[in-house]
Protein backbone atom coordinates (compact mmCIF):
# COMPACT_ATOMS: atom_id res chain seq x y z
CA UNK A 1 0.00 0.00 0.00
CA UNK A 2 1.53 3.24 -1.27
CA UNK A 3 1.13 6.59 0.36
CA UNK A 4 -1.71 7.53 -2.08
CA UNK A 5 -3.81 4.71 -1.20
CA UNK A 6 -3.82 5.40 2.40
CA UNK A 7 -4.78 8.85 1.89
CA UNK A 8 -7.78 7.44 -0.46
CA UNK A 9 -8.68 4.87 2.22
CA UNK A 10 -8.67 7.20 5.15
CA UNK A 11 -10.59 9.92 3.64
CA UNK A 12 -13.14 7.55 3.03
CA UNK A 13 -13.76 6.63 6.90
CA UNK A 14 -15.75 10.15 7.18
CA UNK A 15 -18.43 8.10 5.19
CA UNK A 16 -18.45 5.08 7.17
CA UNK A 17 -21.35 4.26 10.20
CA UNK A 18 -20.03 1.48 12.51
CA UNK A 19 -22.47 -0.34 15.42
CA UNK A 20 -20.54 -0.74 18.71
CA UNK A 21 -22.33 -3.52 20.49
CA UNK A 22 -21.31 -5.29 23.53
CA UNK A 23 -20.10 -4.02 27.98
CA UNK A 24 -19.73 -0.57 28.16
CA UNK A 25 -17.59 0.48 31.46
CA UNK A 26 -17.55 4.50 32.92
CA UNK A 27 -13.76 4.95 33.11
CA UNK A 28 -13.38 7.35 36.47
CA UNK A 29 -10.13 8.80 37.35
CA UNK A 30 -9.65 10.10 40.77
CA UNK A 31 -6.34 12.47 41.52
CA UNK A 32 -5.44 12.09 45.15
CA UNK A 33 -2.78 14.39 46.68
CA UNK A 34 -0.82 12.79 49.52
CA UNK A 35 0.15 16.35 50.64
CA UNK A 36 -3.43 16.57 51.75
CA UNK A 37 -4.07 13.63 53.66
CA UNK A 38 -6.07 13.92 56.64
CA UNK A 39 -7.21 11.39 59.41
CA UNK A 40 -10.72 10.52 60.28
CA UNK A 41 -11.63 11.47 63.67
CA UNK A 42 -13.74 8.52 64.05
CA UNK A 43 -11.39 5.24 62.84
CA UNK A 44 -8.07 6.75 62.83
CA UNK A 45 -7.99 5.99 59.67
CA UNK A 46 -6.12 8.27 56.61
CA UNK A 47 -8.05 9.98 54.65
CA UNK A 48 -7.37 10.47 51.11
CA UNK A 49 -8.68 13.96 49.44
CA UNK A 50 -9.46 13.81 46.21
CA UNK A 51 -8.67 17.01 44.24
CA UNK A 52 -9.72 16.36 40.63
CA UNK A 53 -12.05 13.65 38.89
CA UNK A 54 -12.33 12.60 35.57
CA UNK A 55 -14.47 10.57 33.33
CA UNK A 56 -14.65 8.71 29.81
CA UNK A 57 -16.17 5.87 28.42
CA UNK A 58 -14.10 2.63 29.02
CA UNK A 59 -14.22 -0.88 26.88
CA UNK A 60 -16.76 -0.70 24.20
CA UNK A 61 -16.99 3.22 24.83
CA UNK A 62 -13.29 3.36 24.39
CA UNK A 63 -13.53 1.46 21.04
CA UNK A 64 -16.54 4.26 20.16
CA UNK A 65 -14.29 6.84 20.91
CA UNK A 66 -11.41 5.65 19.05
CA UNK A 67 -13.63 5.10 15.72
CA UNK A 68 -15.00 8.59 16.19
CA UNK A 69 -11.54 9.81 16.25
CA UNK A 70 -11.11 8.53 13.16
CA UNK A 71 -13.72 10.73 11.68
CA UNK A 72 -16.62 7.39 11.66
CA UNK A 73 -20.32 8.20 12.71
CA UNK A 74 -20.49 5.90 15.91
CA UNK A 75 -23.91 4.28 17.52
CA UNK A 76 -23.49 2.71 20.54
CA UNK A 77 -25.77 -0.23 21.88
CA UNK A 78 -25.00 -1.76 25.25
CA UNK A 79 -26.89 -2.32 29.05
CA UNK A 80 -26.47 0.90 31.80
CA UNK A 81 -28.30 1.37 35.22
CA UNK A 82 -30.75 3.55 36.32
CA UNK A 83 -28.27 5.47 38.04
CA UNK A 84 -25.68 8.35 37.79
CA UNK A 85 -23.12 6.20 36.51
CA UNK A 86 -24.83 6.06 33.45
CA UNK A 87 -26.03 9.13 33.10
CA UNK A 88 -22.37 10.05 33.14
CA UNK A 89 -21.56 7.89 30.65
CA UNK A 90 -24.45 8.48 27.85
CA UNK A 91 -22.73 12.05 28.72
CA UNK A 92 -19.27 11.54 27.91
CA UNK A 93 -20.23 9.16 24.91
CA UNK A 94 -22.63 12.32 23.55
CA UNK A 95 -19.68 15.00 23.85
CA UNK A 96 -17.70 12.88 22.03
CA UNK A 97 -20.68 13.14 19.39
CA UNK A 98 -21.16 9.26 19.57
CA UNK A 99 -25.39 8.31 19.08
CA UNK A 100 -26.00 6.73 21.96
CA UNK A 101 -30.01 6.70 21.94
CA UNK A 102 -29.96 2.98 21.64
CA UNK A 103 -28.73 2.12 25.22
CA UNK A 104 -30.91 0.13 27.13
CA UNK A 105 -31.38 1.16 30.58
CA UNK A 106 -31.67 -1.51 33.06
CA UNK A 107 -33.04 -0.36 36.59
CA UNK A 108 -31.76 -4.13 37.81
CA UNK A 109 -28.29 -3.49 36.89
CA UNK A 110 -25.69 -1.49 37.98
CA UNK A 111 -23.68 0.66 34.88
CA UNK A 112 -20.28 -1.18 35.06
CA UNK A 113 -17.60 1.45 36.41
CA UNK A 114 -13.84 1.20 37.09
CA UNK A 115 -12.38 3.58 39.60
CA UNK A 116 -8.73 4.47 38.89
CA UNK A 117 -7.40 6.38 42.17
CA UNK A 118 -4.01 8.03 41.19
CA UNK A 119 -1.76 9.50 43.85
CA UNK A 120 -0.62 12.61 42.12
CA UNK A 121 2.43 14.39 44.01
CA UNK A 122 4.11 17.74 42.97
CA UNK A 123 7.44 16.30 44.13
CA UNK A 124 7.41 12.73 42.61
CA UNK A 125 6.14 10.73 39.33
CA UNK A 126 2.26 9.57 39.66
CA UNK A 127 1.34 6.17 40.08
CA UNK A 128 -1.80 4.12 40.17
CA UNK A 129 -3.72 2.79 43.16
CA UNK A 130 -5.56 -0.33 43.56
CA UNK A 131 -8.93 0.09 40.94
CA UNK A 132 -11.92 -0.72 42.36
CA UNK A 133 -14.81 -2.40 39.55
CA UNK A 134 -18.31 -1.73 40.31
CA UNK A 135 -20.45 -4.27 38.06
CA UNK A 136 -23.44 -6.18 38.00
CA UNK A 137 -22.52 -9.82 39.36
CA UNK A 138 -26.27 -11.65 38.46
CA UNK A 139 -26.92 -13.25 34.79
CA UNK A 140 -28.38 -10.22 32.34
CA UNK A 141 -32.41 -10.91 32.36
CA UNK A 142 -33.88 -12.17 29.28
CA UNK A 143 -36.33 -9.06 29.05
CA UNK A 144 -32.54 -7.20 28.83
CA UNK A 145 -31.44 -9.57 26.19
CA UNK A 146 -34.31 -9.77 24.12
CA UNK A 147 -34.38 -5.83 24.34
CA UNK A 148 -30.64 -5.93 23.11
CA UNK A 149 -31.37 -8.35 20.13
CA UNK A 150 -35.02 -5.98 18.87
CA UNK A 151 -32.54 -2.81 18.77
CA UNK A 152 -29.77 -4.84 16.99
CA UNK A 153 -31.93 -5.85 14.34
CA UNK A 154 -32.90 -2.81 13.78
CA UNK A 155 -29.75 -0.85 13.86
CA UNK A 156 -27.73 -3.05 11.86
CA UNK A 157 -29.91 -2.37 8.57
CA UNK A 158 -28.49 1.42 9.54
CA UNK A 159 -24.20 0.73 8.99
CA UNK A 160 -21.68 -0.46 7.37
CA UNK A 161 -20.22 -2.42 9.99
CA UNK A 162 -21.07 -4.22 13.75
CA UNK A 163 -18.41 -4.24 16.43
CA UNK A 164 -19.04 -6.48 19.41
CA UNK A 165 -16.73 -5.78 22.20
CA UNK A 166 -17.20 -8.68 24.86
CA UNK A 167 -15.46 -7.66 28.00
CA UNK A 168 -17.11 -8.68 31.42
CA UNK A 169 -15.30 -11.98 32.76
CA UNK A 170 -18.26 -13.91 34.13
CA UNK A 171 -20.43 -15.76 31.93
CA UNK A 172 -24.09 -14.03 30.81
CA UNK A 173 -23.37 -11.14 33.45
CA UNK A 174 -22.21 -8.80 30.56
CA UNK A 175 -24.08 -7.80 27.82
CA UNK A 176 -22.76 -10.47 25.17
CA UNK A 177 -24.35 -13.42 26.45
CA UNK A 178 -24.90 -16.84 24.73
CA UNK A 179 -28.46 -15.77 23.24
CA UNK A 180 -26.91 -12.24 22.17
CA UNK A 181 -23.76 -14.70 20.39
CA UNK A 182 -25.94 -16.70 18.45
CA UNK A 183 -27.79 -13.67 17.24
CA UNK A 184 -24.86 -12.12 16.17
CA UNK A 185 -23.65 -15.15 14.24
CA UNK A 186 -27.41 -15.22 12.61
CA UNK A 187 -27.30 -11.86 11.49
CA UNK A 188 -23.54 -12.18 10.18
CA UNK A 189 -24.39 -15.05 8.19
CA UNK A 190 -27.23 -13.49 6.58
CA UNK A 191 -25.78 -9.68 5.90
CA UNK A 192 -22.96 -10.22 3.78
CA UNK A 193 -22.97 -6.53 3.26
CA UNK A 194 -21.97 -5.87 6.87
CA UNK A 195 -18.66 -6.13 8.33
CA UNK A 196 -18.95 -7.94 11.73
CA UNK A 197 -15.39 -7.82 14.01
CA UNK A 198 -15.62 -9.31 17.75
CA UNK A 199 -13.22 -8.98 20.90
CA UNK A 200 -13.75 -10.80 23.43
CA UNK A 201 -11.32 -11.04 26.44
CA UNK A 202 -12.32 -14.66 27.71
CA UNK A 203 -14.47 -15.98 25.34
CA UNK A 204 -12.96 -15.89 21.76
CA UNK A 205 -13.74 -18.91 21.00
CA UNK A 206 -17.10 -18.99 21.02
CA UNK A 207 -18.14 -16.44 17.61
CA UNK A 208 -19.24 -17.45 14.68
CA UNK A 209 -19.25 -16.24 11.51
CA UNK A 210 -17.70 -13.00 12.43
CA UNK A 211 -13.84 -11.81 12.18
CA UNK A 212 -12.59 -12.20 15.72
CA UNK A 213 -9.31 -9.96 16.71
CA UNK A 214 -7.53 -11.87 19.87
CA UNK A 215 -4.32 -10.44 20.94
CA UNK A 216 -1.84 -13.54 21.30
CA UNK A 217 -2.77 -15.36 24.94
CA UNK A 218 -6.39 -15.07 24.07
CA UNK A 219 -6.10 -16.89 20.56
CA UNK A 220 -4.26 -19.37 22.15
CA UNK A 221 -6.01 -19.48 25.40
CA UNK A 222 -9.31 -20.03 23.51
CA UNK A 223 -8.15 -23.21 21.57
CA UNK A 224 -5.81 -24.58 23.83
CA UNK A 225 -6.45 -23.18 27.41
CA UNK A 226 -3.32 -22.41 28.06
CA UNK A 227 -2.69 -18.98 29.73
CA UNK A 228 0.91 -17.69 28.75
CA UNK A 229 1.88 -14.10 28.36
CA UNK A 230 4.15 -14.24 25.56
CA UNK A 231 2.78 -17.56 23.40
CA UNK A 232 5.48 -19.01 20.76
CA UNK A 233 4.64 -17.53 17.17
CA UNK A 234 4.03 -20.60 15.79
CA UNK A 235 1.54 -21.94 18.34
CA UNK A 236 -0.36 -18.49 18.26
CA UNK A 237 -0.45 -19.51 14.17
CA UNK A 238 -1.72 -23.01 14.84
CA UNK A 239 -4.56 -21.71 17.49
CA UNK A 240 -5.88 -18.75 15.13
CA UNK A 241 -5.84 -21.74 12.60
CA UNK A 242 -8.05 -23.23 14.63
CA UNK A 243 -10.32 -20.15 15.60
CA UNK A 244 -10.62 -19.41 11.45
CA UNK A 245 -12.60 -22.99 11.20
CA UNK A 246 -14.72 -22.34 13.77
CA UNK A 247 -15.83 -18.62 12.98
CA UNK A 248 -15.83 -19.29 9.05
CA UNK A 249 -13.89 -16.14 8.90
CA UNK A 250 -10.66 -14.56 8.89
CA UNK A 251 -8.74 -14.38 12.13
CA UNK A 252 -6.45 -11.40 13.08
CA UNK A 253 -4.26 -11.42 15.82
CA UNK A 254 -2.48 -8.61 17.41
CA UNK A 255 0.80 -9.52 19.03
CA UNK A 256 2.21 -6.30 20.68
CA UNK A 257 5.38 -5.17 19.18
CA UNK A 258 5.70 -8.24 17.16
CA UNK A 259 3.17 -6.86 14.82
CA UNK A 260 -0.10 -9.00 13.25
CA UNK A 261 -1.26 -12.26 12.00
CA UNK A 262 -3.99 -12.43 9.38
CA UNK A 263 -4.74 -16.40 9.10
CA UNK A 264 -7.50 -16.99 5.93
CA UNK A 265 -8.60 -20.18 4.06
CA UNK A 266 -5.23 -20.03 1.61
CA UNK A 267 -2.65 -18.96 4.31
CA UNK A 268 -1.20 -16.90 7.03
CA UNK A 269 0.68 -13.59 6.85
CA UNK A 270 2.68 -12.29 9.28
CA UNK A 271 2.69 -8.07 9.26
CA UNK A 272 5.25 -6.37 11.22
CA UNK A 273 4.90 -3.71 13.74
CA UNK A 274 5.64 0.10 12.89
CA UNK A 275 8.62 0.42 15.26
CA UNK A 276 7.98 2.92 17.91
CA UNK A 277 10.47 5.39 19.74
CA UNK A 278 10.88 7.00 22.81
CA UNK A 279 8.34 6.59 25.69
CA UNK A 280 5.02 4.16 24.90
CA UNK A 281 1.97 4.06 26.25
CA UNK A 282 0.45 0.79 24.97
CA UNK A 283 -2.98 0.73 26.94
CA UNK A 284 -5.53 0.85 24.47
CA UNK A 285 -3.64 0.03 21.15
CA UNK A 286 -5.88 -2.87 20.60
CA UNK A 287 -8.96 -0.58 20.57
CA UNK A 288 -7.29 1.48 18.29
CA UNK A 289 -6.54 -1.71 15.87
CA UNK A 290 -9.94 -3.02 16.00
CA UNK A 291 -11.76 0.72 14.79
CA UNK A 292 -9.06 1.23 12.63
CA UNK A 293 -9.29 -2.18 10.62
CA UNK A 294 -12.71 -2.00 10.55
CA UNK A 295 -13.32 1.74 9.14
CA UNK A 296 -10.58 0.66 6.81
CA UNK A 297 -12.33 -2.37 5.54
CA UNK A 298 -15.78 -0.36 5.36
CA UNK A 299 -14.11 2.15 3.25
CA UNK A 300 -12.98 -0.32 0.77
CA UNK A 301 -9.26 -2.26 1.65
CA UNK A 302 -8.77 -5.10 1.38
CA UNK A 303 -8.14 -7.21 4.51
CA UNK A 304 -3.80 -7.10 4.49
CA UNK A 305 -4.53 -3.02 3.82
CA UNK A 306 -6.43 -2.66 6.64
CA UNK A 307 -4.78 -4.74 8.54
CA UNK A 308 -1.29 -2.30 7.65
CA UNK A 309 -3.55 0.48 8.63
CA UNK A 310 -4.38 -1.05 12.12
CA UNK A 311 -0.44 -1.60 12.60
CA UNK A 312 0.10 2.08 11.88
CA UNK A 313 -2.89 3.23 14.32
CA UNK A 314 -1.59 1.27 17.28
CA UNK A 315 2.04 2.67 16.67
CA UNK A 316 0.02 6.41 16.60
CA UNK A 317 -2.02 5.50 19.55
CA UNK A 318 0.92 4.41 21.30
CA UNK A 319 3.05 7.03 20.83
CA UNK A 320 1.25 9.45 21.87
CA UNK A 321 -0.48 8.04 24.81
CA UNK A 322 -3.81 9.13 24.15
CA UNK A 323 -6.01 7.05 22.24
CA UNK A 324 -9.00 9.31 22.38
CA UNK A 325 -7.21 11.69 20.56
CA UNK A 326 -5.77 9.35 17.44
CA UNK A 327 -6.95 11.56 14.39
CA UNK A 328 -6.52 9.80 10.37
CA UNK A 329 -3.73 12.70 9.77
CA UNK A 330 -1.05 11.37 12.45
CA UNK A 331 -1.29 7.91 11.01
CA UNK A 332 -0.72 9.01 7.25
CA UNK A 333 2.34 11.27 8.78
CA UNK A 334 3.41 8.29 10.47
CA UNK A 335 3.24 6.02 7.52
CA UNK A 336 5.45 9.12 5.40
CA UNK A 337 7.76 8.82 8.70
CA UNK A 338 8.48 5.35 8.46
CA UNK A 339 8.67 5.04 4.54
CA UNK A 340 11.52 7.85 4.62
CA UNK A 341 13.47 6.35 6.87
Amino acid sequence: MDENRLQDIVLRWAQTRVLVVGDFVLDRRLQIDPARIERSEETGLPVHQVVAVTTAPGAAGHVAAVLRALGSAVVTLGVIGDDGDGYELRRSLRALGIDERAMVVAADRYTATSIHPVNQSATALSYDLERLDIRSRSPLAPSTTAALIERLRSLVMQVHAVIVVDRIPDEECGAVTPRLRLEIADLAARRTDVWFLAHSRWRTGLFRNVMVVPNARECVRAVYASDSDYPPLALVGQAAEQLRRRTGKPVIVTLGLRGMLVVRDDGMTHIPAIPVTGPINAVGAHDSVLAAVTVALCAGATLDEAVQAGNLAAAAAMRSGVTGGLVPDQIVALWRAYHKC
